[in-house]
């Protein structure tokens, strides 16, 4: 069964990735909570903590049945509590989608994808080994690379340059109504809409 394919009363988990705890809020590795957070606020979609390792709640959007999960088991071991979730739901890889930060898209540019592996994401690759591949839908938001020489460790478990903080407002904006459309119009109406070329944050027009 193709993602296109999902019938509307199949239940959709949306997965943002990151770490707990109020030291990596506002970190880059977290931008997958924020996404989570946006949604769950916007559908008013209760959010708890009880029977799984995870922040998650069940609610509707676009018509479908989704539950919301911010993973509480810290980023490399994200599978731990998407892999019960999915379980617990007894979904198909096709009916998950996770949400997640990408070093190699520049800073403010999101990009579906429809299946791959892990790409150095250990959060990604946790959840890949906890539902037996990798052929589940990643929504992607850029965060660059250090621009100072921070080690790649550090960076991602680092705020975001104090420059950088609209375009990373907007391109959460942008990654939830990009989810949104996933739901609504299919994934590859959304990646069609989502994936052209965007301008990097750091570029001027022109």
């Amino acid at each position: 069964m193709s993602h296109e394919t999902l019938p509307q009363t199949t239940t959709f988990l949306i997965a943002g990735l990151g770490n707990p705890g109020p030291r990596y809020a506002q970190t880059r590795h977290n931008v997958g909570f924020c996404v989570i957070d946006q949604l769950a606020e916007r559908f008013s979609i209760p959010m708890q903590d009880r029977k799984f390792p995870a922040h998650w709640g069940e609610g509707r959007i676009g018509g479908r049945k989704v539950v919301l999960v911010k993973p509480m088991t810290f980023m490399n071991r994200s599978g731990d509590a998407v892999g019960a979730l999915f379980r617990y739901y007894r979904l198909r890889p096709q009916a998950l989608l996770v949400v997640h930060d990408d070093l190699d898209l520049p800073l403010g540019r999101i990009r579906i994808a429809r299946r791959g592996g892990a790409g150095g994401h250990r959060g990604v690759a946790s959840i890949i080994q906890a539902v037996g591949g990798g052929d589940f839908a990643r929504l992607k938001l850029g965060i660059g690379r250090p621009l100072y020489g921070e080690p790649v460790e550090a960076y991602v478990l680092d705020g975001f340059y104090s420059d950088q903080l609209p375009a990373v407002k907007e391109m959460v904006d942008r990654a939830a109504i990009a989810a949104l459309a996933v739901l609504e119009e299919g994934l590859e109406a959304a990646m069609n809409r989502f994936n052209r070329r965007q301008k990097p944050a750091d570029q001027p027009e022109g």
